[in-house]
């Protein structure tokens, strides 16, 4: 492609700088706009500086793929509802072996759910349980977050809806689901191996020393969580398992106890027999006038008795009977209420169900090779369907900034494009990036490695991807595959080289920065001494298993 008027290219290179330095920096202190408004101010300024006409900026922007990654996104946030993050959560915690077993879990989940549900989701949705998980276990954060956020970068590069730059591909490559997948599978795996190996060799020390001082405090956690939750029988109601023995037990205690001289005036009447004398009758008269009036004094102190005693059995059978009717009463709600209880975790049990078998769905849809967009969509509408819901909750979770910023994307590009600068640059660099040998695949890789941290990963990726795929069809329908296979590894990989070298190293950066009461700062540096060697090894490594 010839290169257009200075007066355009000028233009074109001014819209695109503003692009680039807004998606790199998007807090710059001149203008902290951020990436989405960055992206559609250098798409404003293509067209106003008539390097693209607006008919042509509408045509730049490419619905296959936004229709791709709107249904993605859907799905995901279906099934994060639907628990499915939480069961990955489990699954790191169930019979962890200590600190390097864990880091090695991590790695491994956070690869298959970013192939999954992309690497953005995953990040958002792990890290907070990452850092819970490490300060409960008194372990570091930082190898964890690091091993999150690689992995799900290397992870995310298996399947066309892993990342972005992968969804770009798969439509302008139309290389099948299936294919993909079994292209990139080896080397990722590979690399998530190599990751992980790498996080052990850098942290080995002081993933075992935290260990040795981990083991007594993770016991008394859970000495006291199981503590916490034991059951307190104070709490029971005992008015409720009163029966008539344990009535008439309190019945008699309380007699008892309520007439202390009752036992007296007995005593005093026997006294009395025993002292009466048989031989004198004004003596026998005057103690038989006492003993009458003795009985009758005690004949009346058992008639209170007894009304005393009568109101209190009464009182108490009034209240055991009302406690009985409660109960009876009560009965009957809470059957009620555990019957519908038991019916809304059926419900919920079948709508998970169901959320998982369209999911699945969807992927199988993907391997036959049918179309990768209208899947993505078919299988968000119908968990929409299916949700019998209103779904204006879900779907606002969807990024719609990033839809906007990829709009806004495809229209920069397309206007730096048409300055004929990219075309320029790739007409000198192409007699050296010949992929049918060692030096030119090297090239290559450097060159992609070196623009997804300038650029970002998805402009290199639209700039580049039809220039190489078009140079390695020269050589044959193979190589042009495994040009869009290379393209999609490396430049996802990439990520991994620097903090900003990827959108899902700045979530866990940010997530980690905000995480309440777990806050934790991960710097540039310190990701830059594990990133530089992680990078270039698996992608090296990656390099020889896709040819």
């Amino acid at each position: 492609m010839a290169m257009a008027s200075i007066v355009k290219v000028v233009l074109g290179s001014i819209a695109f700088a503003v692009f680039w330095v807004l998606a790199v920096f998007p807090a710059v202190p001149f203008l902290p706009i951020g990436r989405t408004a960055g992206s559609l101010l250098g798409a404003m300024l293509m067209v106003i500086f008539r390097v693209l006409t607006p008919d042509q900026a509408y045509a730049a922007i490419d619905l296959p793929i936004l229709g791709l990654l709107f249904g993605t996104m859907v799905v995901s946030i279906y099934l994060e509802r639907a628990d499915m993050f939480k069961y990955l959560g489990k699954l790191l915690l169930w019979k962890t072996q200590g600190a390097k077993d864990l880091l090695c879990r991590i790695c491994l989940i956070s690869a298959i759910s970013s192939a999954l549900f992309t690497n953005d989701t995953s990040c958002v949705v792990l890290t907070e349980f990452v850092l819970k998980v490490a300060k409960q276990h008194n372990l570091p954060p930082h190898p964890f977050l690091l091993a999150l956020a690689s992995s799900a970068n290397i992870g995310s590069a298996a399947t066309p809806i892993g990342n972005p730059q992968n969804l770009v591909i798969a439509v302008q490559s139309k290389i099948p689901f299936g294919k993909f997948v079994i292209g990139i599978l080896p080397p990722m795996l590979v690399g998530i191996f190599v990751n992980a190996l790498i996080l052990l060799c850098m942290f080995w020390r002081l993933l075992s020393v935290v260990k040795d001082e981990e083991d007594p405090a993770g016991e008394v956690v859970v000495e006291e969580d199981v503590s916490s939750h034991r059951f307190s029988p104070a709490t029971l109601s005992h008015s409720a398992s009163l029966n008539s023995q344990e009535l008439n037990f309190r019945l008699d205690t309380a007699d008892v106890k309520s007439s202390p001289n009752f036992s007296g005036n007995i005593d005093n009447v026997e006294t009395l027999r025993n002292r009466l004398p048989s031989s004198e009758n004004e003596i026998n008269s005057v103690h038989s006038g006492a003993l009458d009036s003795a009985r009758n004094s005690i004949a009346s102190k058992e008639g209170t008795l007894d009304v005393s005693s009568q109101k209190r059995e009464e009182t108490i059978l009034s209240e055991g009977a009302a406690s009985n009717n409660r109960l009876r009463d009560a009965c009957p709600t809470e059957s009620l209420e555990g019957k519908e209880n038991l019916t809304t975790r059926w419900k919920r049990l079948l709508w998970k169900s169901g959320v998982y078998l369209v999911t699945i769905g969807m992927l199988i849809a993907l391997l036959m090779g049918l179309n990768m967009s209208w899947c993505a969509i078919t299988a968000a509408l119908a968990l929409v369907v299916l949700d019998f819901t209103d779904a204006r909750p879900s779907l606002e979770k969807v990024s719609y900034s990033l839809l906007i910023f990829f709009c806004g994307m495809f229209i920069t590009v397309e206007g730096f494009n048409k300055t004929g600068i990219p075309s320029a640059l790739w007409d000198f660099m192409e007699p050296y990036a010949h992929i049918d040998h060692a030096t030119g695949i090297a090239v290559l890789a450097l060159t992609i490695l070196v623009l997804s941290n300038l650029a970002s990963n998805v402009p290199t990726v639209l700039l580049l991807g039809a220039r190489v795929a078009a140079s390695a069809a020269a050589i044959s329908v193979a190589e042009e595959k495994n040009a869009w296979l290379l393209l999609a590894w490396v430049s996802t990989v990439a990520g991994n080289l620097s903090l900003l070298g990827s959108a899902a190293n700045l979530i866990v950066c940010e997530q980690a920065r905000q995480a309440p009461y777990l806050a934790y700062t991960l710097s540039f540096w310190s990701h830059l001494k594990f990133g530089v060697p992680s990078t270039l090894l698996v992608t090296a490594i990656g390099l020889t298993l896709i040819r």
